[in-house]
């Protein structure tokens, strides 16, 4: 006797998934060039979509897997995206922070990957309670990067400029023939990470105060970087509450620290930083992660924000 089951929703969109991927991987050209011949590059979310039209320049076709305004920790791909990896000429994305996205590149067959998170060291920020440098809160599980490590390598200049080299490496060998042309842009955009490290580093020179409050602990590599201290409402995750000990801990470092600003975001929700604000009598400000541009962010691309961002750490410092 045969029974029949009803199919679910989850698995036909399952099956619908795995075709996508097994006709792009059949397909002899493999979707990896537009029909003028450029190459066909997915990138995870904004940092990883800037390196990539930067070194690819009019020789490479790039998509955002993330749209922006969308907190990119939270991505969910549909069978379209998920699809669109296995076709790309070349994928680049930071494993450890969108697991969507992990997951899916995992099994998209792509050729040509550049993982920023292989491309540079990664550490564990938030564990040195009392260390220099910085704090991140009461989430020190860190469960978004795998093993314990912080993603948020693109705010460091230094390391972004190291990520930026293995990148080329990826499209150069995804498109040979213009492999000339990314190193060119290469040097012109690591020359430019350079000058950035350096306007942070005489910026934040002479200040009063070296310690700074921000609601997502996304700075770990730029405190450490110019000899900062993070402290942060919420840890590694924009979206969680921090504990009532926290926000006790939080009053006395800020009394201790002459701290003047509690720093928000342009995606996550203010309310918690501003109502820290409140209680502790401070300014609020902004200091962008750069997931994400949209039409609040205070720049139009990667060095814009982070100029932005230097400059509100030179008010809240006292930055001479």
């Amino acid at each position: 006797m045969n029974i029949r089951r009803p199919i679910s929703t989850a698995t036909l969109a399952g099956v619908s998934v795995l075709g996508l991927l097994a006709l792009s991987a059949c397909s002899p050209s493999g979707g990896a060039r537009t029909e003028d011949g450029k190459l066909r590059v997915t990138a995870s979310f904004y940092p990883m979509e800037f390196l990539a039209r930067q070194i690819g320049g009019k020789h490479v076709e790039v998509t955002d897997l993330t749209k922006p305004g969308v907190e990119p920790h939270d991505l969910e791909l549909t069978p379209k995206q998920t699809a669109q990896l296995g076709e790309s000429g070349a994928v680049v994305y930071l494993k450890g922070l969108q697991p969507a996205v992990d997951a899916a590149v995992e099994q998209s067959g792509a050729q040509h990957v550049a993982d920023a998170a292989a491309l540079t060291s990664l550490e564990e920020h938030g564990t040195e309670v009392d260390g220099h440098h910085h704090t991140t809160g009461d989430n020190h599980s860190h469960s978004e990067s795998e093993g314990g490590k912080d993603p948020h390598i693109w705010l460091d200049p230094v390391k972004y400029a190291e990520v930026a080299k293995g990148v080329n490496k990826t499209l150069a060998k995804a498109d040979p023939k213009h492999k000339a042309d990314y190193q060119k842009n290469t040097d012109a955009l690591v020359e430019k990470l350079d000058g950035l490290n350096t306007e942070f580093k005489n910026g934040l020179k002479k200040r009063s105060s070296d310690t700074f409050l921000t609601t997502h602990a996304a700075f770990g590599y730029l405190a450490e970087r110019y000899g900062l201290t993070e402290e942060a409402i919420s840890g590694l995750d924009p979206e969680s509450e921090p504990s009532a000990k926290r926000i006790r801990d939080l009053h006395t470092l800020a009394e201790e620290h002459h701290v003047s600003t509690v720093f928000f975001e342009t995606i996550a929700n203010p309310a918690t930083a501003k109502a820290l604000a409140g209680d502790l009598h401070l300014k609020t400000d902004v200091l962008d992660p750069l997931e994400g541009i949209n039409a609040k962010s205070r720049g139009k691309d990667y060095f814009g924000v982070q100029r932005a961002n230097l400059a509100a750490l030179q008010k809240a410092l006292g930055s001479k």
